[in-house]
């Protein structure tokens, strides 16, 4: 008889045991997963290429424009008023539509971005789930806004084994 009341305390202590264990909240830093995952690497190599190309394009088109203006100053007494004004009008209009273009082109990475992060979270949800599920987990918040936690509480690195397990890489449009 003992021995059941030793063994029921000792099963009640244990139960009670995983249940606090399983109501303090899990942390992870998600800008860390956002940089490290695979598919996160990839995104930031494919938009960091994309800026750099467009950025080389752009400075080839504003030496360009420098070289142009030079000239038009150049001529400035050879040709008459109304030419000159003419030429530093198109010159004008040039270099509006280079800081358009590169405009467009920040934007466009921004957006791209944007859609990356968006298209990480919505892959990273699913498996974030299931993992408290298989854990018991009642709560997981982001890294960022804690102040002090225990290192045992990270599950960052279990989160990053189980998304680069399933998303390779990021879709771009």
């Amino acid at each position: 008889m003992k021995n059941i009341i030793k063994l029921a305390i000792l099963i009640f202590v244990l139960n009670f045991q995983s249940l606090l264990y399983a109501e303090v909240p899990h942390y992870l830093d998600f800008k860390y997963i956002l940089n490290q995952s695979d598919a996160g690497k990839k995104a930031q190599q494919t938009l960091k290429s994309k800026l750099d190309n467009g950025i080389k394009k752009l400075k080839v088109k504003e030496k360009n424009l420098q070289e142009e203006e030079k000239k038009i100053v150049a001529q400035k007494k050879i040709i008459s008023a109304e030419e000159y004004k003419k030429k530093v009008n198109e010159l004008r209009n040039k270099v509006s539509n280079l800081q358009k273009e590169r405009n467009n082109l920040l934007n466009d990475v921004a957006k791209q971005r944007s859609n990356a992060r968006k298209e990480l979270l919505k892959n990273l949800n699913p498996i974030i789930k299931d993992y408290m599920l298989e854990k018991k987990i009642r709560m997981v918040i982001d890294k960022k806004n804690l102040l002090l936690a225990d290192d045992n509480l990270d599950i960052t690195k279990d989160i990053i084994t189980l998304l680069n397990k399933k998303l390779k890489s990021i879709k771009f449009n």
